[in-house]
C-alpha cells in the first residue's frame, strides 16, 4: 500500500485523475472500476477535462460501478446511474453500451451477482478501481462484518451509512438496501486507488493503515493488495 498525503481535494483529484488517464493511454480498451459520492468528483472533473482537451479518449473503455441502490428507479435523481451520467459519462466519449451497473431492482440478487461477475470476467477484469472509504471503514457498501465478502450481494445499509446519505433524498425515503460489489471482487482489480478527504475519515484511515487486517474495518484488506495507492489530504491523515 502506497500512501501519499496532498494538500487539497483538487490536488488529489488531479493525481487520481491522471492515474486513470495514464491507464487508458496505455490501454485504450481499459476496464475502469468507478465509485460514487462527493469524493470522486474532482477526479471525474479531471478526467472529463482531459477528454475535452483531446489528451485522452474513453471511447473504447468499459466501466463497472461498485454499487447501486435497491428499490429505486434507475432514472431517479439519486440513483448511482444518474450520478455517473451527470458527473462523468455525459462529459466524456464513453460508449454507453460499455457502461455497466448492478441492477438494484433485480428480482434475484444471487443471479444478479453471478451476471455481474461474468460481465467483469468477459471484459478481462478491472484494470483500475476507484474507491472511497466510509467513516466506519466500509468500501463500496461492504459494511463492518465478521468476515470479508466475495462477489456482489444485496446488503442492508447500516444506520451510519443511511445517516450520511439521507440528506440527498428529499422526495422519497432513502433506500434501506443496495447491491454492491463484494470485497473479493474489489481485490481482483489489477490496481486500486483509494481517496479520502476530511477529518471525518481520519479514524477510518487510521484503522485501515495502522490496524490489523480485520473485516470489522473492510478497507483494511487493501493492505494485502499488490498495487494499492491511497491518496489523503492532511485532515484525513491527521491521526497517522
Amino acid at each position: 500500500m502506497k500512501v501519499t498525503i496532498l494538500k487539497t481535494a483538487q490536488e488529489i483529484g488531479r493525481t487520481a485523475g491522471e492515474m486513470f488517464v495514464q491507464t487508458v493511454l496505455a490501454k485504450p480498451d481499459a476496464v475502469l472500476g468507478l465509485a460514487t459520492g462527493a469524493t470522486p468528483l474532482p477526479t471525474y472533473d479531471y478526467m472529463a477535462n482531459a477528454c475535452k482537451e483531446g489528451r485522452v479518449s474513453f471511447k473504447d473503455v468499459s466501466t463497472f460501478n461498485l454499487d447501486e441502490y435497491c428499490d429505486l428507479p434507475k432514472s431517479h435523481k439519486n440513483s448511482y446511474f444518474t450520478f455517473m451520467t451527470e458527473n462523468l459519462f455525459s462529459k466524456i466519449d464513453v460508449n454507453s453500451a460499455n457502461v455497466h451497473f448492478l441492477d438494484g431492482n433485480a428480482p434475484d440478487a444471487e443471479a444478479e451477482s453471478r451476471r455481474y461477475a461474468a460481465e467483469i470476467e468477459r471484459a478481462g477484469g478491472i484494470d483500475i478501481q476507484f474507491l472511497g472509504i466510509g467513516r466506519n471503514g466500509h468500501i463500496a457498501f461492504n459494511e463492518p462484518s465478521d468476515k470479508f465478502t466475495n462477489d456482489a450481494f444485496k446488503v442492508q445499509l447500516t444506520e451510519s451509512t443511511i445517516e450520511a446519505n439521507s440528506m440527498y433524498f428529499d422526495d422519497v425515503p432513502m433506500p434501506r438496501f443496495a447491491m454492491t460489489m463484494g470485497v473479493g471482487s474489489i481485490m481482483r482489480a489489477k490496481k486500486i486507488v483509494l481517496v479520502a478527504t476530511g477529518k471525518s475519515k481520519a479514524e477510518a484511515v487510521f484503522a485501515m493503515i495502522k490496524g490489523d487486517i480485520d473485516p470489522h474495518c473492510p478497507a483494511s484488506i487493501l493492505k494485502a493488495h499488490p498495487d494499492c495507492t491511497v491518496l489523503l489530504d492532511e485532515d484525513a491523515a491527521s491521526l497517522l
